[in-house]
């Protein structure tokens, strides 16, 4: 059973949207469904921490809202899609990003779930909604194990990144624990990084391409972290 609905007894737009998706979890479940559909158990191994109540709770509240629809696919498999008004979320779900990158970002606490590909989604993301661009197409390729590797390519106008391996000008062998460490450094951290794995053979690269990767991808330069300025 669901508790008490999150109500403000104050009329504005913003208090409206907030309580439709202010509660917590909520706009995680809108993050992740902007992927695709996604199954119960999908989602919660996805947000980890998150109960199987919870979630259940969550998900009727958006469905109730008309963010989120299910669809049964059988017996016992039911699919959790975004509606057009779960979709017409994604600039807020985005615009939250930009601004944890820019505001918020801080290495992993002890307990908490790493997820490396969600972290380079936001910072692909970051990179999109900034519009940073390079002088010309680009692909690095993150290694983060046998099986896992990411393809981060900028085609001369967008910013994507795919599973898999491929041609690149950047090669990265890194750690999940690692990179999420890499992605939240500093430049001068990230230049340091690099140049150690260059010099242990998981780095591969011109220095103009690895420099190039340095100072695109990661913390931004005056970005601040759990509101201390760097």
């Amino acid at each position: 059973m669901a508790g008490p609905k999150l109500t403000y007894q104050h009329f504005c737009p913003a208090a409206r949207a907030l309580e439709v998706v202010g509660e917590k979890w909520a706009l995680l479940i809108v993050r992740d469904l902007l992927a695709g559909p996604r199954r119960f158990a999908d989602l919660r191994r996805s947000l980890f921490a998150i109960t199987p109540k919870r979630l259940s709770e969550r998900l009727s509240e958006l469905e109730e809202a008309c963010v989120v629809a299910r669809e049964a696919a059988g017996q016992r498999e039911v699919w959790y899609r975004l509606t057009p008004r779960g979709q017409a979320l994604q600039p807020v779900v985005e615009d939250l990003i930009v601004w944890g990158v820019e505001h918020a970002l801080r290495l992993p606490q002890p307990g908490e779930a790493i997820h490396p590909g969600r972290a380079t989604d936001a910072f692909v993301t970051y990179l999109n909604r900034r519009a940073v661009r390079l002088g010309q197409p680009v692909a690095w390729v993150v290694r983060l194990g046998p099986d896992v590797s990411y393809t981060i390519r900028f085609d001369g106008e967008r910013w994507s990144r795919q599973q898999g391996d491929g041609p690149a000008d950047v090669r990265i062998e890194t750690t999940p624990e690692e990179w999420v460490a890499f992605l939240t450094a500093s430049l001068k951290e990230r230049r340091r990084a690099l140049g150690a794995g260059l010099a242990e053979a998981r780095v591969a690269g011109t220095s103009e391409r690895i420099e190039e990767c340095a100072r695109t991808l990661g913390r931004p330069e005056g970005a601040t972290s759990t509101g201390v300025a760097t």
